[in-house]
């Protein structure tokens, strides 16, 4: 998944959200929690999460020990002196 495709599903997602919301406030039906303090910190806390999950799934791409396809291709890299 590349940055764009990040973006338009932040989009996809906040525009669902924000069409369910308001259909619910015109049926009356209201959330005290759903303001702009606890918008900044969802949004704060997307800031931490997405750079943390590309991290963890960057390690285990690049990760030797977990797979037993991962660790033949160690076996072989260092057999052929490129690792």
């Amino acid at each position: 998944m590349n940055a764009d495709k990040l973006k338009q599903y932040i989009g996809l997602f906040g525009g669902l959200a924000s069409a369910v919301f308001l259909f619910l406030h015109t049926i009356g039906i209201q959330f005290t929690w759903f303001n702009p303090t606890s918008i900044g910190a969802f949004s704060g806390v997307l800031v931490a999460a997405i750079p943390f999950v590309l991290i963890v799934y960057g390690v285990y791409k690049n990760s030797y020990i977990i797979t037993e396809k991962a660790k033949k291709q160690e076996k072989e890299l260092k057999r052929r002196g490129l690792k």
